[in-house]
């Protein structure tokens, strides 16, 4: 245990002299509007992420406390991943249409539903509200990204202070993250395992009101419908072969993250408490867990200062190549160094790293490459591989070991596209944001071009 206590402390001191040396070494706006806009934008974000990093420590619990059995549990979990992964795509082409902002409102709504749905023991409500969960979430990882985007360069801010905002969200996050925590905590000791359900409605409705008082509407393009813009996401997809690599990466990393989110407790608990009955609760008293999610937080605001460092020396898609290799590099430990604490746990905490590097090199690239009017729907189409990984892993009774197998096979695959997104953004002219499905192909034929030259 003292590996854990003391690794947080280590990572806790490091993430503060490094913050303080990324904000005193980065140049800085000075344009009170953009100040305003970063602002406005944070809060919504940050309250969005604690209605639902507040459900995920009970979800678990309390589905147990109902009576539910193992299986009864792990089909709810799959049904979450599978809503997201079937609807999530419709989603995004509503938002596009629609409205970003009122599609980040009916975030709100249908997570709120959700949690009213954890007040009843019924396995058929409970499977309504997984469902609403995961469109939700699709909205969550989309949404409020593309809403963002549209509005910065719609008031002309500089393209590089996109970069500021998504890594201060980042780091924003990983202290939400934090907090939530130990506010589910609280209410859950007080008043039971539903209560922080209910506190994540509380900001999801403050989070509402929020977005209806200060945000404006912004679309992709609302001329067309649903289904047309779902048509013109897949042409972009298959016309532009860095939208693709982009698809594979985040499917892949994220596919690889969220199985690890699975596998992080039974990989660092010691071999002696795995063979415990798993009716008791000796095993999860074995390593403090509060600890240790909370040192990975940490690392993942230590990757972010570095993401702003980094792409003042080097482009984001030159730098993430190394990063990505390292993180399959970092889930190796388990597989090599089955039952070492200490080194499972350094290489966890180098992962986690590499997630605070990823999330906003990924919202950099996606500004860079992602059509705008479709913006939203290709995003969650993204989502659709993610998810089916997720699904299919809890859906087969592997052995740990194989399944941090899959992850490193995950990541390799993931660092060869990125090698491959490097190589066609040295090829091609620099463009600001691709506006549309034509642009696209524009770019697709101006690649073919200089392959064909250079043959």
């Amino acid at each position: 245990m003292d590996i854990f206590i003391t690794g947080f402390w280590i990572l806790s001191v490091s993430c503060v002299v490094l913050f303080v040396y990324s904000r005193s070494a980065l140049p800085t706006s000075s344009d009170a509007s953009f100040h305003s806009f970063k602002r406005s934008y944070m809060i919504v974000y940050l309250l969005a992420m604690a209605g639902d990093w507040l459900q995920g420590p009970y979800v678990y619990a309390l589905y147990e406390s109902y009576g539910m059995s193992t299986h009864d549990i792990e089909v709810l979990f799959v049904a979450g991943f599978g809503s997201s992964m079937l609807f999530g795509t419709f989603i995004g082409s509503v938002a596009d249409k629609y409205g970003r902002r009122t599609n980040c409102i009916i975030y709100g709504i249908l997570y709120g539903l959700a949690c009213i749905t954890k007040h009843f023991n019924n396995f058929s409500i409970l499977m309504v509200g997984r469902l609403l969960g995961g469109i939700a979430t699709s909205i969550l990882y989309s949404a409020f990204e593309s809403w963002l985007i549209h509005e910065h360069h719609k008031r002309g801010f500089e393209s590089s202070l996109l970069g500021n905002i998504f890594s201060h969200a980042v780091v924003g996050n990983s202290l939400v993250a934090i907090t939530s925590g130990l506010m589910a905590q609280k209410v859950a000791d007080y008043f039971g395992y539903v209560a922080p359900f209910d506190a994540s409605m509380t900001f999801l409705g403050i989070m509402c009101i929020v977005i209806a008082t200060t945000w404006v509407e912004n679309y992709g393009d609302a001329t067309a419908n649903a289904l047309h813009s779902f048509k013109e996401a897949a042409t972009a997809i298959k016309s532009d072969y860095k939208i693709l690599c982009l698809g594979l990466i985040q499917s892949l990393f994220e596919g690889s993250m969220y199985t690890f989110v699975l596998e992080w407790t039974p990989a660092l608990t010691p071999s002696d408490t795995k063979s415990l009955d798993k009716s008791s609760d000796s095993h999860r008293a074995s390593i403090p867990h509060g600890y240790i999610f909370a040192g990975f937080m940490v690392a993942v605001m230590i990757g972010s200062c570095l993401f702003d460092l980094m792409r003042q020396k080097c482009s984001v898609e030159f730098f993430m190549r190394p990063v990505l290799f390292l993180s399959a590099i970092a889930l190796l430990m388990p597989i090599i160094f089955p039952g070492n604490q200490l080194v499972i746990f350094s290489g966890f905490l180098v992962f986690e790293i590499c997630v605070g590097i990823f999330w906003p090199s990924m919202s950099t690239m996606r500004d860079r490459y992602v059509p705008e009017a479709t913006r939203a729907t290709i995003m969650n189409f993204f989502r659709v591989p993610l998810n089916l990984i997720v699904v299919v892993i809890l859906l087969q009774n592997l052995s740990m070991k194989v399944i941090f197998e899959c992850c490193v096979t995950f990541l390799i695959l993931a660092t060869v596209f990125q090698h491959w997104l490097y190589r066609m953004s040295c090829n091609l002219p620099s463009k600001s944001i691709p506006v549309s499905v034509e642009d696209t192909k524009e770019e697709k034929t101006e690649f073919e071009e200089t392959v064909e030259e250079k043959i």
